[in-house]
């Protein structure tokens, strides 16, 4: 199964109501661990890269283990830059090969971002590449990027119009959904999906997935969330699974690298596969 499409895997998510995993890596094993985690798991993936993590690794870099790890793949896989105010990277990015950007122009006004929004999209299509946009911030601060208060919350005329101007393939609403480590479970609003969905028939994204609740995905699957991201639980299981065996390594004074990455991939495959069990994924690769 070669790469293929956003809009493909995505829409297809959206007509069977069960939702993809788009899980942001942060390394080579994160790549090659989801990717393989999917494939156990038969399911469709969307792999996410942070501004941050392209600045890091570099985008030319970045796409060649993209290539490497996905040539002869056998489930559907697309590779998403997230959460991106910078069109300049937005350009790097799709010109490198990327299959999709979230053009995260949340912070201005809605006009303005819908006039760049246009533009993204008329770029992106250019590439054979698809966008998501939004409108409002998500709460939480997720690789330098966004701002811990409360967004404004745009009326459903004003989303639906942005959607229908700027020919958006992909839609992440506020709903109450935050960023980072919940402190309690989030109370969302599940309505604002339902009208969304129906006044468009656009697919829509879940932002701030890591910590809710398994009936809470259901539910928004359901209504149409057919993208989910994942980036803080990767992080954490990164790193606590990191911690923990090096812990051990010290107690038994065994200093073994390829052991430690063997370990800590295990942790981020089960992670993955988990994730496709949840989200009704698992079983669904063509």
């Amino acid at each position: 199964m070669p790469v293929v499409s956003l809009k493909e895997i995505v829409d297809r998510a959206f007509a069977e109501r069960y939702g993809v995993p788009a899980i942001n890596i942060v390394n080579d094993l994160t790549l090659e661990a989801v990717l393989a985690g999917a494939v156990d798991a038969r399911s469709p993936v969307i792999v996410q890269t942070s501004v941050k993590t392209v600045k890091s690794i570099g985008s030319d870099v970045l796409f060649a283990m993209w290539e490497a790890m996905t040539a002869g793949i056998e489930v559907p896989v697309t590779l998403h830059l997230d959460h991106c105010p910078e069109r300049a990277v937005i350009t790097e990015c799709l010109d490198r090969g990327w299959n999709s950007v979230l053009f995260d122009a949340s912070t201005l006004t809605v006009e303005e971002n819908q006039r760049q929004t246009v533009e993204v999209v008329a770029e992106a299509r250019r590439h054979g590449a698809h966008v998501e946009g939004e409108i409002e911030a998500i709460k939480g601060v997720e690789d330098g990027i966004g701002a811990d208060t409360e967004p404004q919350r745009q009326t459903l005329e004003t989303a639906v119009a942005f959607i229908e101007e700027t020919g958006v393939d992909v839609f992440a609403p506020s709903i109450g959904n935050a960023h980072g480590v919940y402190s309690a479970t989030p109370a969302l609003d599940f309505q604002r999906v339902t009208d969304l969905v129906g006044r468009t028939g656009v697919p829509i994204a879940l932002h701030g997935g890591s910590g809710m609740t398994d009936e809470q995905f259901r539910d928004l699957i359901a209504r149409g969330c057919a993208k989910v991201n994942i980036s803080t639980a990767l992080k954490i299981e990164f790193m606590r699974s990191s911690l923990a065996f090096l812990k051990g390594a010290e107690e038994a004074d065994r200093w073994d690298p390829p052991s430690l990455f063997r370990d800590v991939r295990g942790h981020i495959v089960d992670l993955t596969t988990g994730l496709a069990a949840t989200f009704g994924s698992a079983g669904r690769a063509w």
